[in-house]
């Protein structure tokens, strides 16, 4: 089986107010030093050379702001290590990091895939969130890229920004459906501890915007639009948060949701071989440390019981629009687990009596009406 390589860049211009990931800002001088670092973590791996690479996807964070040069380093740090094979190469991008010389630089060290973090096309909207990018600026990159000659672009919004009406959403759905990305990704505002805006909201305070957020209906109302738009337009729903043109799917993504193997390198990192996960130290200036001094970086090992693994075909599988076949779980899983499996087939019935779930012979999958409410499916059948 083809593995495929992450490469985490925590590294951004400034925080979004939504944001709840592991990644900050910090100077430009630490960028060097970071991307050297990765270079030897990939060198050092433990990785057969006959290993087939099919995907690489550079994420953070903010790739993009990484030298050119320093990306194609990394690049040909992999193709020392592995057997690189009709690769899937993605770049993130933020719209305003974009240049046409960056974009060309790009395409020539190897990537032929960027997803570029739009958000929306609502100037009120990036501004409350954090983004340093405006509408005009997306369709400046998207130029870039395509005279560049990308002709693989993913596209990302997010449905729930503070200010968002329903007007500002179809406007941002007009853009996007403009501009005729080969790949669309559509995330549901999350609010947690995590991020600035998440705080706030909970606090019930008004910083960010936080008064301004869409309650969960709407919020729910945006996504279904989409779906219905994006439908007509061409596109695959293959995941909850994901359409494609036609053979335009995300390889990588992929990955994660049929749970194949993956390699993480970088601070925050998680591999994943099929029986085992690790994750790296989160802290970049730590991580490069451990680097220099020949350390181990891995500061999470856990083994995937027979039991989490059912969990998680479960949760993984169900993401994914084509479901999952019970008949596979049940041969798999069955003999091992056979209590696990009994009470999650009593579950299934239930939800299935709700119209959560539908059942086509052995497939299972979610109502396709019942998308937007899939984290409460997810919870009432694993429990």
């Amino acid at each position: 089986m083809s593995l495929g390589i992450y490469i985490q860049v925590p590294f951004c211009q400034t925080k979004c107010t939504y944001c709840n990931f592991h990644t900050g800002v910090v100077s430009r001088d630490r960028y060097q030093p970071y991307g050297e670092a990765l270079c030897r973590e990939i060198l050092e791996s433990v990785a057969p050379l006959a290993q087939v690479v099919d995907t690489v996807y550079f994420g953070g964070g903010t790739p993009s702001l990484l030298d050119p040069a320093s990306l194609l380093q990394i690049l040909d740090s992999m193709r020392r290590v592995y057997a690189m094979d009709s690769v899937e190469a993605t770049l993130e991008a933020d719209p305003e990091t974009i240049t046409p010389e960056k974009a060309s630089a790009w395409l020539a060290a190897g990537f032929n895939r960027l997803s570029l973090g739009a958000q929306s096309f609502s100037d009120l909207e990036l501004r409350s969130a954090g983004r340093m990018h405006r509408s005009a600026d997306i369709d400046r990159a998207v130029q870039f890229a395509r005279a560049a000659g990308f002709r693989n672009i993913s596209m990302d919004l997010i449905a729930g920004l503070p200010h968002q009406t329903r007007e500002t959403w179809d406007a941002s759905l007009d853009g996007l459906l403009r501009i005729r990305p080969e790949h669309v990704s559509i995330y549901m505002l999350e609010i947690d501890e995590v991020s600035r805006l998440g705080r706030e909201a909970l606090a019930r305070g008004s910083r960010y915007g936080a008064r301004e957020i869409p309650d969960d209906d709407a919020i729910a109302e945006f996504y279904e639009r989409a779906c219905v738009r994006l439908d007509a337009h061409g596109y695959e729903h293959y995941e909850i948060s994901n359409w494609a043109l036609p053979g335009r799917r995300s390889r990588h993504n992929l990955k994660y949701w049929r749970r194949e193997p993956y390699i993480g390198v970088g601070a925050g990192a998680h591999s994943f071989d099929g029986n085992t996960r690790w994750a790296n130290v989160h802290d970049p200036a730590r991580y490069v440390a451990l680097i220099e001094q020949d350390a181990s970086t891995r500061e999470q090992i856990e083994a995937v019981s027979p039991s989490q693994a059912l969990e998680e075909e479960f949760f993984l599988g169900l993401r994914q629009l084509e479901g999952i076949d019970l008949a596979r779980i049940e041969r798999d899983y069955g003999a091992e687990l056979p209590q696990q499996v009994e009470a999650l087939s009593g579950r299934i019935a239930g939800l299935h009596s709700q119209g959560l779930v539908e059942r086509e012979g052995t497939r299972l999958r979610l109502a396709p009406t019942r998308l937007s409410v899939s984290s409460e499916v997810f919870v009432e059948l694993l429990g």
